[in-house]
């Protein structure tokens, strides 16, 4: 039984924060997008290094590299940004801290890489700075100090 009266609401304390719940659904969000970039990512790397007529070669640019040598880049990265995200799911300090650094490396490897792939590289992108924005304003100690462990606005009983 509750301290409470039966006529009394629910304390403000017992709700999340909408900004929170959503930041802490788009969080989790954040870690599925990691795995899953990371993961295509990873393929697409062994797909510039196995094969290098895969990719359509564009107009040369200042920061052209070889395909072989994307690829790398793109195997490397698809790891991290994947292993990261599987850690994300903990919602560790050291996770959220390591998403936003992967995060942003992703941003600028898929800026450069936008003469090969323009579509995936801006989809990535995009999807690189909901990461970053999800992970920096989740505060996952303000929820458990609350007593909110659930982020859809129902009061925990």
């Amino acid at each position: 039984m509750s301290d409470r009266s039966v006529g009394e609401g629910p304390t403000r304390s017992e709700y999340p924060s909408t900004k929170q719940g959503f930041a802490a659904g788009t969080s989790m969000f954040a870690a599925i997008i990691m795995v899953t970039v990371g993961f295509i990512q990873f393929c697409q790397g062994i797909a510039a290094v196995a094969e290098d007529e895969v990719f359509v070669r564009g107009l040369d640019y200042v920061y052209r590299f070889d395909l072989t040598t994307w690829g790398w880049i793109h195997i490397v990265l698809g790891a991290l940004v994947a292993i990261v995200g599987l850690a994300l799911f903990t919602g560790a300090g050291w996770a959220r801290v390591s998403a936003i650094i992967v995060a942003a490396i992703s941003i600028l490897a898929n800026f450069l890489w936008l003469p090969y792939y323009p579509a995936w590289s801006l989809l990535i992108i995009a999807l690189d700075v909901v990461v970053i924005w999800a992970v920096s304003t989740w505060n996952p100690d303000k929820d458990l100090r609350d007593g909110n462990f659930r982020s859809t606005g129902t009061p925990t009983r």
